[in-house]
């Protein structure tokens, strides 16, 4: 049975647990996007304890299969990270969690980025209704492509 629960990363015990899923998942995006420079390889533990982001995994029984990062900056949610354990790719569970974190409050929109070469990561973000929001260059040759989803809740 699949559920969605904060993750509290504070607790280096569960914070270890999302950082080899952060880590399995960036390794596959770094194939995708040819850079083994993406900043989330390198993440120590306690940057991670202390991103200041809210954390909820998609559990599978006891295992952590995904989980996405969010933090709120008034009426916008950014979703920082939204990762899946590459052995569950392709199950509907970056899906699941991109539905959670849309009910999870009231936003009048929801930013993401990927990498501009991460196309599954582009389908997923589009075929949510995301639009693209432009492209930037976060290190030499590694460009990401944003990604917004607006709406006023309740109209």
């Amino acid at each position: 049975m699949a559920v969605i629960r904060y993750v509290d990363i504070r607790d280096s015990t569960e914070a270890r647990v999302v950082l080899e899923l952060q880590r399995a998942s960036y390794a596959v995006e770094a194939e995708i996007t040819g850079s083994r420079e993406l900043p989330p390889l390198f993440e120590t533990l306690e940057e991670l304890r202390f991103s200041g982001e809210d954390f909820h995994g998609y559990f599978l029984e006891d295992t952590l299969a995904g989980a996405v990062s969010t933090k709120r900056r008034g009426s916008i949610l950014d979703i920082h990270r939204l990762i899946v354990a590459p052995k569950y790719f392709r199950r509907g569970i970056a899906s699941a969690m991109l539905r959670h974190v849309e009910g999870s409050g009231e936003w009048e929109s929801i930013t993401v980025s990927t990498g501009s070469r991460n196309e599954p990561a582009k389908r997923l973000y589009l075929s949510h209704g995301f639009a693209e929001a432009g492209e930037d260059e976060v290190i030499p040759g590694l460009f990401v492509t944003r990604f917004e989803k607006g709406w006023r809740m309740g109209v």
